[in-house]
């Protein structure tokens, strides 16, 4: 099945991401990701999701979303149209043997130590799912005690802005 992210402008309101949620579980789609926030105005929320499913199975479902009442606008997000990226915060044990290693490789993949005991080592990195993965990848040949990443957030390129298509 094929990856997709769509994202969803919203009224604001209590209840609307069980909503929106609940329309990707009927639709039978898992979620692999979902990040949620307001936006530049108060008054509305973005949700981006990203998923699996069939293009037949994906049209419907975003025609679906348009029918829910609090849903503005729905905007089906090309990788190649837009910048994608992700947060990790990850927590390798700090051992000797391993350190100059794990130095090298957070420097390798541009990443920032936020966090540095004598036990462990809290690295922060930014960048695109792949980037996330491939380091993640990498730190298991380590010791690995916790691992934390939001969702994707994705905005469109040039002056296109998800509000371009209302469902008002």
């Amino acid at each position: 099945m094929k990856k997709f992210t769509v994202a969803i402008l919203v009224n604001n309101q209590f209840g609307v991401l069980n909503r929106v949620t609940s329309m990707f579980r009927r639709r039978q789609f898992n979620i692999t990701s979902l990040t949620v926030s307001e936006t530049e105005s108060e008054a509305f929320s973005r949700i981006t999701v990203q998923s699996e499913g069939d293009e037949v199975k994906k049209e419907q479902l975003i025609n679906q979303l348009y029918k829910l009442p609090d849903v503005v606008s729905v905007a089906e997000l090309d990788s190649l149209e837009t910048v994608n990226r992700e947060l990790l915060l990850i927590k390798v044990k700090n051992d000797p043997n391993n350190r100059g290693d794990i130095r090298s490789a957070i420097d390798a993949y541009e990443g920032k130590v936020v966090d540095y005991t004598k036990e462990s080592m809290m690295v922060q990195m930014v960048g695109d799912s792949r980037k996330i993965d491939n380091f993640i990848d990498l730190m298991r040949d380590f010791s690995i005690m916790e691992i934390c990443r939001t969702g994707i957030v994705s905005l469109q390129r040039g002056a296109t802005t998800i509000r371009r298509v209302t469902n008002l």
